[in-house]
């Protein structure tokens, strides 16, 4: 068995290549990349200018005109200026170095960008991970146990209807219905917290007390020159802590910070509602099915039927001997824990406007920002490898009939 996964190691790193050359060499050739669209922002930036110039269209063609030294200049500032085999090997080299370059948007490191959006994409990735095995566990019990019943039939109806709905899809109705004030307002129309708390929002509740900028003493001002002087600052803030207690006030108004713990959790889960469902949406299907038919296998073995005619209780029989089996199926997906920081989808964030990794994945394939593009496939690909190696290994420990030999 050892030996199995020492080879399935050894697998990955032929795998990785395999991935990650391919997207590579798709980058180097696709019409429309980075060099592109720098020559098409500079001929449009010349053009504005002819035209504010009052120059003519013709001069503002030759004006537009990108020379062969400058476009040698933009290639060799993108990674364009080498045969893509030889600029594959050199981001290759970086990446084993954990250098997966500097954006071609924000001008920053990838890194510094993923790591910003690792905390939205794991609280979003593991409610939803851990919701789909709290409702469809028990689901499929239930159905397995009214197999062939109205409810058995209609819950199959409804699980497969909401399987084929895509998950943004899914997303754009339910605002259209219960957000955005189109029919009902109950709730936000996008983002993981509220940007601004109005007296009538029921989040006012929780806000904290705070105070004026002005009132601050003049030393501690001092050390926040970004602080206006009409500017409120809530408790959270560092400074509040040396206002004297009589200019201390209740905010009425506010954002997301200026509430206290209940608030931001509740404001946060408010957000969460319409996300978290559509992310689990298709999850329902695959897992509800494979739960019921996992149970009713078990329930059809010698085991159980010994158990029944030694005079158990159904109830016995279901959830303390065939339901530790039937779970086995179910438990190996806890491998794939490690790729719910990629559980939400690209379309899904941009539904609802939730800046985690699929957005900023997003956002990556239209502007083509190829290095945050390659960098969230090393980190997807990285993950999805190693939690099907994880999936195996709790099988193995879960099931100790299977060896892999």
């Amino acid at each position: 068995m050892y030996s199995y996964f020492i080879r399935r190691f050894l697998l990955m790193i032929p795998t990785f290549i395999g991935i990650t050359f391919l997207c590579f060499t798709v980058t180097r050739f696709v019409p429309g990349g980075p060099v592109e669209q720098a020559v098409l922002r500079y001929q449009q930036a010349m053009a504005n200018t002819s035209e504010g110039g009052g120059g003519t269209s013709d001069s503002a063609m030759e004006q537009g005109q990108i020379s062969e030294e400058m476009m040698q200049q933009l290639k060799a500032i993108y990674g364009f200026d080498k045969p893509f085999y030889i600029a594959y090997l050199h981001w290759l080299w970086r990446v084993l170095h954990f250098d997966l370059g500097t954006s071609d948007t924000y001008s920053r490191p990838v890194w510094d960008l993923i790591k910003e959006k690792f905390p939205i994409s794991i609280i979003f990735g593991l409610t939803g991970f851990t919701l789909s095995y709290l409702i469809c566990i028990p689901l499929g019990v239930w159905k397995a146990v009214k197999h062939g019943s109205a409810f058995d039939t209609g819950s199959s109806v409804m699980v497969f209807i909401a399987y084929s709905i895509p998950g943004w899809t899914a997303g754009v109705l339910l605002l259209m219905l219960l957000g955005g004030n189109a029919f009902l307002d109950i709730v936000p129309s996008g983002g993981k917290e509220s940007g601004y708390i109005t007296e009538k929002s029921k989040l006012s509740m929780f806000l904290q007390q705070g105070a004026l900028a002005v009132d601050l003493p003049a030393e501690i001002r001092s050390q926040y020159p970004k602080l206006r002087d009409n500017q409120q600052i809530s408790a959270n803030h560092p400074a509040f802590a040396h206002v004297p207690s009589e200019k201390r006030f209740q905010l009425k108004t506010g954002g997301h910070a200026d509430l206290n713990f209940v608030g931001r959790l509740l404001d946060s889960m408010w957000h969460m509602i319409l996300p978290v469902f559509c992310y689990v949406l298709g999850m329902f299907a695959s897992k509800t099915v494979l739960m019921k038919n996992s149970l009713m296998e078990n329930l059809g073995q010698d085991y159980v039927r010994t158990a029944f005619a030694k005079g158990l209780s159904e109830r016995t029989v279901i959830f303390k001997h065939a339901l530790r089996n039937s779970l086995i199926p179910i438990a190996t997906g806890l491998g794939h824990m490690l790729s719910i920081i990629l559980a939400g989808s690209y379309l899904i964030e941009k539904v609802f406007n939730i800046n985690g990794f699929g957005l900023l994945g997003y956002e990556s394939l239209i502007a083509r920002d190829y290095p945050v593009t390659l960098g969230i496939l090393v980190i997807g690909s990285m993950l999805k490898l190693f939690g099907n190696i994880m999936s195996d290994v709790l099988y193995c420990i879960i099931d100790p009939r299977i060896r892999f030999s």
